[in-house]
Formats: C-alpha cells, structure tokens, sequence
C-alpha cells in the first residue's frame, strides 16, 4: 500500500491496516502526536477503528516541550 506521510510518499506491505497499527510500524507508541488524515483530525481514541486506504494523505505531527 501507498500512503503519502508529511508530503513523502512511502510504501507498505500490507494491504489494509488501522492508524494504530501505522503508528506502532512508525515507532510512535506513547509519544504525543496529532494524525490528519486526507484533511480530517483523527481522534486519538478512534485510531483503532480508522482504517488507512491506498493514496491516503496523512499528516503526523509531534508536541514538542520548551522552556
């Protein structure tokens, strides 16, 4: 599967999987990220439920701290 992440289009072998699954292929687990998918805010708590389609453009941002 073909997914465009931050403008970069990147490739996976699976055919279908969730938000939660691309997130934990990322390496992401336990950081504080916002995900936009094709124009729309996925909430964290529907990350599970929010399969990822073939061409879908995904935005993934990191909170990041200062002082």
């Amino acid at each position: 599967m073909q997914l465009i992440i931050n403008g970069k289009p990147r490739g996976f072998d699976a055919d279908n999987f969730s938000v939660a699954e691309l997130v934990s292929i990322l390496s992401l687990e336990g950081k504080r990220i916002a995900i936009e998918c094709n124009g729309e805010i996925v909430p964290r708590s529907q990350f599970s439920e929010t399969l990822l389609a073939e061409g879908d453009k995904l935005e993934i941002v990191g909170a990041v701290g200062g002082g």
